[in-house]
């Protein structure tokens, strides 16, 4: 007992003379604010080394991840007015889709099983004509948003019309988007001109400059939509603005073929000839390389998003994913519109491009489940020259993430984190969404978006559509 005493004297008498003992206690052990903690659970941060960091926790200020690590160390040093408890949750980056045409949801089912050609000709352009306006972009967006929350993709990479309204609902949402106006040499729903297409992009850009969460770009539609001339005009915009073009290249064996009957050069050659290429561009597709193709945009730094169900589902063929990453192009994935695919569910994209090059090379090692997780996330991220910012869990990058059940029969039991991701994990298992420290989604209640008025928006549109469609046979 005396003992006793005479420690806690000891003590009192250190702080009391405000000892330099006393001080160095203090300076080790510093309390920082946060916003939010998010503790427990294991994070999969796929940093540079795939760091999985188990009963983990993480700090969040300002929409950016302030540190990452042990729980007991996060706890010890950071406090903030919320806490969010993960025990028992897998804690991820949020998923990254990189090609959609989002409002094409209001189409989805209306057209399958057709050739790219016959698809968009006799029914997608015909029905975009008489039905695709502000009203019917901002209900599709807000539907796709609300699909893509709910499956855990934070990030999405756009191309469509009116795509002013669509970052609009986006920023709305809070989700993060690279948001491409289109550009394409004949009349469209926002645009009837180029000169027009032009000066909407103009506006559109300055609008959104240095958003939180809005990438403004130009969306080129394709080699074989827009002029020589024009695709110049692209480039140089994006020079002068700094914005990415997001375009459509080599998607079918057609496209090859009258590329090298016409230009006598394969798309990506041709595009590369005429000064069109650089690290801001993201191509959608790039099934059928052809020669140097794929030495040119990995030298390029050009983006490529693979779209693996779209593409077996027009039977566009199947792009060398494989051969691209061991080329180091910058490869990502993507859904395309739900129109061609027909949702938006980066998990189902993931189990495919793992199964698909498989079967397809005859080789059960290629494509990795960890490789396809990050073609979804950190890859994803590069491909859209956003992997500073996103893609990965990492102190200073915005705090995009994901917590997920590991409770569901179908996670039961885990024995591989990367194999259960892709496998085994289902949209539905997504409980709660982080989007730039907001959080969006929790306990699967979507806090941003009103999902019945969304749904009773889209069964109108249903109806409006099919009347469009009869009335013109």
């Amino acid at each position: 007992m005396r003992n006793r005493l005479v420690i806690l004297f000891t003590l009192i008498a250190m702080v009391a003379s405000n000892t330099s003992e006393a001080k160095s206690v203090i300076r080790r052990a510093p309390i920082n604010r946060a916003d939010v903690l998010i503790l427990g659970g294991t994070i999969v941060t796929m940093d540079a080394s795939r760091q999985v960091i188990e009963n983990g926790g993480i700090a969040v200020k300002d929409g950016r991840i302030l540190a990452i690590g042990p729980r007991s160390q996060i706890e010890s040093r950071y406090t903030a007015r919320r806490r969010i408890i993960a025990t028992g949750k897998l804690i991820t980056p949020g998923l990254i889709n990189g090609h959609s045409h989002i409002p094409m949801v209001l189409f989805r089912g209306l057209a399958d099983d057709l050739d790219l050609q016959e698809w968009l000709t006799k029914y997608i352009f015909p029905a975009e004509a008489k039905n695709v306006t502000e009203e019917f972009v901002r209900v599709g967006t807000r539907l796709g948003l609300a699909e893509m929350i709910r499956g855990g993709t934070t990030t999405y990479c756009d191309m469509y019309y009116f795509e002013d309204a669509i970052a609009d609902e986006t920023s709305k949402a809070g989700v993060r988007g690279v948001l491409g106006e289109t550009v394409i040499d004949f009349p469209v729903a926002d645009n009837k001109t180029n000169a027009e297409a032009m000066a909407y992009v103009e506006k559109f850009v300055a609008r959104w400059k240095d958003h939180d969460l809005i990438v403004a770009a130009i969306a080129p539609h394709a080699p074989y939509t827009v002029s020589e001339e024009h695709l110049k005009a692209v480039r140089a915009f994006s020079d002068r603005t700094g914005v990415p073009i997001v375009t459509h290249v080599s998607e079918t064996k057609r496209e090859l073929d009258d590329s090298l009957r016409d230009k006598k050069a394969s798309p990506v050659a041709y595009l590369d000839r005429i000064g069109f290429l650089n690290e801001r561009v993201i191509i959608a597709h790039m099934v059928w390389p052809e020669g140097n193709d794929l030495n040119i945009l990995s030298q390029r730094r050009v983006g490529v998003v693979h779209n693996p169900q779209s593409n077996m589902k027009l039977a566009a063929g199947v792009a060398p994913v494989p051969k691209m990453i061991t080329s180091g192009v910058l490869v990502g994935l993507g859904t395309d519109g739900a129109a061609s695919n027909n949702d938006l569910n980066m998990w189902e994209e993931m189990d495919t491009v793992a199964k698909l090059h498989k079967v397809f090379t005859g080789d059960p090692k290629v494509i990795s489940a960890q490789q396809a997780f990050e073609l979804a996330t950190i890859r994803g991220a590069q491909a859209l020259h956003l992997e500073d910012e996103i893609g990965s869990l990492e102190k200073g990058k915005r705090a995009d993430l994901l917590m997920i059940e590991r409770d569901a029969l179908n996670q039961i039991p885990l024995y591989n984190i990367y194999s259960d991701l892709v496998y085994a994990t289902k949209a539905s298992d997504v409980e709660s969404v982080m989007i730039n420290g907001r959080m969006v989604m929790q306990n699967r209640r979507l806090l941003t978006l009103n999902e019945v008025t969304i749904k009773r928006d889209a069964r109108v549109f249903r109806e409006k559509i099919i009347k469009s469609l009869n009335s013109s046979k």
